[in-house]
């Protein structure tokens, strides 16, 4: 059983990737679902020629695009959201199948995907630049252009919406795309943003969706028609495609990992303070970017918290969530639980207190707590990316800020407290790209710009404001009424 639907039928997708087309591919893997380890299908794989033969017909078929009325350009984001509004039951369906997903998380994230498509939908609309000061008899301008082809590298997290987010707004500029999905979750990452994208009248060759593996992402960031790579994953791996993009002087946006404080401060209400750790803790399974890392509780309640997170993480119903209503389904894969296994068992060893879970079934992993976590242990610096809680107390304010800056990422932080000048004063003290004062780290509004500092990215932002700057570039123009007479 499969979660094919009329709309996006496996007879369409399986054993291919789409280059304006969908193409049988050579290469070929199968599409697993975490949960049961049962094969959904097959995805088509690229090889490094055929993401060079995409990217050469991108870079043809942007000229065309680049030069669309903006209202067609417009049109093909709206009728993309409308198809995704009408859809959503297959895009959560495969979000659940393919990604491990709760429904509540899948339903999440098709929504805020299609907020995405609209709001990809007023960019073209937009002011594309301004006028200068000049001298008498020129016009002088400063413009944004589409700067080509922008390679897109997405991850298996949130697959639809990390994809989208980059895809739809570098389209609705201008640029064409070539976007290569994580394999592992290349239905609900990359067919069904192809599928919308034929559906809605996109021209074709504009996009290009090639799931692949280690090589064909090399390929994609030094190909000579990719002017940008928008990559989204871990630190280490996007430390290697900022290493190569910047080697070919590609324009590269970086958005990676997190190991992310949730500052509770000593005026909080516990209730509270312990429904937003658990929701940044455990949400996804901790598989996302943004996750809480580390929960810094005040020293004067630091038991209470702990012994109502304990009970929190205890009443969480773990299971197939394609079958049952549950709060935690699997990660992704053997290796990723494996990674969160070790991590626990070497936070144990260094003097933390296993408050809760720390044991696994298949891919399912128990929400798990640990207590009283110095800085020197492994739980505090390595990002986890399972449902692991990692508490750690702290003395005052000033405690509070060096432990949460004590980490080589800076992705986002929050503080919850009653004491709202309080919390502002110190978050002016954190190093991070994302703050929230009374809520918990996991937080995108697809408005916002996005982007962290540090190890979590290379200064870049995507989202709202962002987007515009992002997947464009400057162009200096004049215009005089005739040629000066220079003197020379």
């Amino acid at each position: 059983m499969t979660a094919s639907s009329p709309w996006l039928p496996d007879t369409l997708w399986a054993g291919a990737f789409f280059d304006g087309h969908w193409q049988v591919a050579a290469q070929r893997q199968p599409v697993i679902e975490p949960a049961t380890g049962q094969t959904l299908g097959q995805i088509g794989l690229a090889d490094p020629a055929q993401v060079a033969r995409s990217a050469a017909t991108a870079a043809q078929a942007q000229l065309a695009w680049a030069s669309a009325p903006y209202e067609q350009r417009a049109e093909v984001m709206r009728k993309a959201a409308r198809l995704a509004e009408e859809n959503i039951d297959t895009l959560v369906e495969w979000l659940v199948r393919e990604s491990g997903s709760t429904r509540l998380k899948a339903g999440f994230e098709a929504k805020v995907t299609i907020k995405a498509l609209h709001e990809a939908a007023a960019l073209p609309s937009r002011s594309t630049g301004e006028i200068l000061p000049s001298e008498p008899g020129r016009l002088n301008l400063a413009r944004r252009r589409p700067l080509g082809v922008v390679g897109v590298i997405s991850p298996f997290n949130f697959p639809l919406y990390l994809a989208m987010r980059a895809v739809a707004p570098a389209i609705a500029l201008g640029n064409a795309v070539v976007l290569k999905p994580d394999p592992r979750t290349a239905v609900c990452g990359g067919a069904v943003i192809a599928r919308l994208f034929e559906q809605a009248g996109l021209p074709a060759g504009v996009l290009h969706m090639l799931p692949g593996d280690g090589a064909a992402g090399a390929a994609l960031t030094s190909d000579p028609h990719v002017a940008m790579i928008q990559f989204t994953g871990s630190t280490a791996a996007g430390r290697k495609v900022g290493e190569a993009a910047g080697k070919h002087l590609k324009k590269v946006s970086l958005e990676l990992g997190g190991k992310n404080s949730l500052i509770i401060l000593d005026d909080a209400d516990l209730d509270l303070a312990v429904a937003n750790a658990a929701w940044g803790v455990y949400l996804h399974q901790g598989q996302i970017c943004m996750a809480t890392g580390r929960v810094l509780v005040h020293r004067k309640i630091h038991d209470a918290f702990l012994q109502k997170l304990v009970a929190k993480a205890n009443s969480l119903k773990v299971g197939d969530p394609a079958r049952e209503d549950v709060a935690i389904g699997p990660l992704i894969n053997a290796g990723q639980r494996d990674h969160a296994a070790r991590l626990v068992e070497q936070a144990v060893q260094a003097g933390a207190s296993l408050e809760a879970g720390g044991t696994h079934r298949d891919l399912f992993f128990a929400p798990t707590v640990l207590g009283n976590v110095s800085a020197d242990n492994p739980a505090f610096n390595e990002e986890i990316f399972a449902p692991v809680a990692v508490v750690v107390p702290f003395d005052d304010d000033d405690d509070a800020v060096r432990l949460a800056n004590d980490s080589e990422y800076g992705l986002s932080m929050a503080i919850v407290s009653s004491n709202v000048g309080r919390a502002l004063k110190l978050g002016e003290r954190l190093r991070t790209g994302l703050l929230h004062i009374n809520d918990q780290t996991v937080n995108d509004d697809v408005i916002n710009p996005f982007g962290g500092v540090g190890a979590s990215g290379n200064g870049t932002s995507i989202g709202g404001p962002a987007n515009g700057e992002e997947f464009t570039q400057w162009q200096w123009l004049t215009v005089k009424g005739e040629a000066p007479a220079y003197p020379i």
